[in-house]
């Protein structure tokens, strides 16, 4: 019973969230750290095809993880990354990670005119939403995050955004690169 109580107790002074218009979402997963490695993931492509950390080895990364890309400020957030990206050098990559199914993330990049991002959706492994820490519990989404990874997989910069219709500090994340 003791062991019980400790166990909850440790749950609850862990318990992470963030906020829907000011109504706080449960977040699951461990929140990771700056100075960390990226957690390994496995993800898909708009073509179905699998990616996963190692495909990306020794390019510096920007991972955006959203809600889905069909709601006004995950759609401006991941064109603003895609309109920078242009200009951060081949060594650099944005991934921009939902958990929409490829075959949206694919329409909404042809409607956008986006290229210069990479969008990848976690339904089938389902592994960044945990992994990462940022699987919203009851939307079964993934919430607002930006991740800068080192070529080496060295988390540098994060930020897990309080809120889900705020966009990210930008200004952090050019910085970071």
């Amino acid at each position: 019973m003791v062991r019980m109580l400790s166990t909850l107790i440790l749950e609850l002074t862990m318990a992470r969230s963030t906020n829907f218009q000011g109504k706080p979402l449960t977040l699951l997963g461990q929140e990771l750290k700056v100075g960390q490695k990226l957690p390994t993931f496995k993800i898909t492509a708009n073509d179905m095809s699998d990616a996963t950390n190692s495909d990306f080895a020794g390019k510096k990364l920007i991972i955006v993880t959203v809600p889905s890309l069909d709601t006004s400020v995950c759609s401006m957030e991941s064109k603003k990354f895609n309109d920078q990206a242009a200009s951060l050098g081949s060594d650099v990559l944005v991934l921009v990670i939902s958990r929409d199914l490829p075959f949206a993330q694919k329409r909404w990049c042809g409607a956008e005119g986006v290229e210069n991002i990479k969008t990848f959706s976690d339904y089938k492994y389902r592994n960044v939403a945990e992994n990462f820490g940022v699987l919203i519990e009851d939307w079964q989404l993934l919430s607002r995050a930006i991740f800068v990874a080192n070529a080496d997989g060295i988390i540098e910069y994060l930020e897990y955004v309080p809120e889900i219709v705020a966009e990210p500090d930008y200004q952090a994340v050019w910085k970071a690169i």
